[in-house]
């Protein structure tokens, strides 16, 4: 996987601008194609592994139109937008090395990824319908998607999961398990052709907002950050992509406004005129080939007469870099989230930092299924989510902030940086490198 990765890396490295992008974006049809194709490789390669290490023999999903399960979701073809009807899927590991069954208990076979294993004609009840597959198959434990603590593996409604069990038998009904664990590694687990193009999705992130952070776009004392939003989201809609949140511009600068986490994080800024002497902020995502991209940089307008950044803020960023290598060195196999945060903000603290660390997976969801490594407003520990540990082969958004006094300013500023990145059981690779250097805008006068 890491030569693999190595390799993808490399063809991806040319730097494009963001309009260069469009054409090297793949049409819709190219996408449908390999979409398909990414969810026929994981099927083969990476659910078998689950559900073995999970000792789940059977997984039952079950969806309603527009009122689709996140998982299952995951596993439609790239054709379908939703559930049709009321769609029941069962994936069956037989054991002995055999090949996974993937049945649709539904009016339709599922594109050719699920088998149409339901006659309405012959059985006109659907649930029974369910039933007698099971029954058939007689298997061990049956995996449902209900959760407490994680939303992602919740799949299964109230009205769905009575239905179920009412139609079991009393033997199977001992038999029915949560699918918690099976359903996030599912979800976290990527897959080699994934991690081929996974590269491509940061680099055109980082490409927006080199754009979006330079003469290009802003024109100090007249661009707002507003208007550096409103460019994102319409370049996004222009190389055909989506954004899985509204992207946030925010100013830090030398004035009596002192940080506060809970408006950083709870409030959106409000919209503000870029001025020289100004340290901006993006926090941005993507979302392509039902990947997702969460991207934090930061960017220094010069004032007439500098070159460069004031060497306090660079000495701030190279905290903020510091802080990154302390946590992802800390990635290991088997450890969980609250144990890689604690080892990681004890580190920073002897060594003279002030963390904020709040990572987390990344993939068919932005704020993906996983470990929670930290939250902005739980810097102890995140009971439960946190409890989970790290596997190999997932991606994450390494997301953070160390605070600085900026002697110039008088004041604390934060550098908050997120990177997306990919650990492969081993060390934390960057998918398209990290911010070390401020994107620079020019004003007028050092043009």
């Amino acid at each position: 996987m890491r030569k693999l990765l190595a390799i993808s890396l490399g063809l991806v490295m040319l730097s494009l601008s963001a309009n260069a992008w469009a054409n090297n974006i793949l049409s819709m049809k190219q996408r449908s194609e390999l979409i398909d194709k990414i969810t026929v490789e994981r099927f083969n390669s990476v659910l078998p592994q689950i559900m073995e290490r999970e000792g789940i023999d059977m997984w039952v999903l079950m969806s309603r139109e527009y009122n689709e399960d996140p998982v299952l979701k995951t596993m439609l073809p790239s054709t379908w937008i939703s559930a049709r009807r009321h769609t029941m899927l069962v994936i069956y590991n037989p054991g002995n090395g055999q090949p996974l069954e993937r049945l649709a208990v539904a009016r339709y076979a599922v594109g050719s990824l699920f088998k149409k294993a339901w006659d309405k004609e012959v059985q006109p009840d659907q649930w029974e319908a369910l039933k007698h597959i099971i029954e058939a198959r007689n298997p061990a434990k049956i995996a449902i998607n209900t959760s407490d603590s994680f939303a992602l593996a919740d799949g299964m409604t109230s009205t769905e999961h009575d239905k179920f069990m009412a139609v079991l038998p009393e033997a199977l009904k001992s038999r029915v398990v949560s699918g918690e664990r099976l359903s996030i590694g599912w979800l976290e687990t990527r897959s080699d052709l994934e991690m081929q193009y996974y590269p491509v999705l940061t680099q055109i992130g980082h490409s927006l907002i080199a754009t979006a952070f330079s003469n290009e776009v802003i024109t100090p004392n007249v661009t707002t950050t507003d208007d550096v939003v409103w460019w994102l989201r319409d370049q996004t809609r222009a190389l055909g992509l989506t954004n899985w949140f509204h992207p946030t511009v925010s100013i830090q600068r030398k004035d009596s406004e002192v940080f506060d986490q809970i408006t950083a994080f709870s409030k959106r800024p409000g919209e503000n005129i870029i001025r020289p002497g100004d340290l901006i902020h993006v926090d941005f995502g993507i979302t392509y080939l039902r990947l997702n991209t969460d991207q934090q940089q930061h960017a220094y307008v010069l004032k007439p007469g500098e070159k460069d950044a004031p060497a306090s803020l660079k000495e701030a960023l190279k905290s903020g870099n510091q802080l990154q290598d302390i946590l992802t060195g800390n990635f290991k196999v088997g450890r969980t989230g609250n144990t890689i945060l604690s080892m990681s903000r004890q580190q920073a603290i002897e060594q003279g930092i002030t963390p904020a660390i709040y990572t987390h997976p990344l993939g068919f969801h932005g704020h993906a299924a996983g470990p929670t490594i930290g939250m902005w407003d739980a810097q102890e520990g995140v009971p439960v989510q946190g409890d989970y540990p790290v596997f190999a082969q997932t991606a994450y958004s390494i997301e953070l902030n160390a605070a600085s006094f900026i002697k110039e300013w008088n004041k604390e500023i934060r550098i908050m940086l997120e990177e997306d990145a990919f650990f492969d059981g081993q060390s934390v690779t960057y998918l398209d490198g990290r911010q070390t250097e401020f994107h620079l805008i020019h004003s007028d006068e050092n043009q």
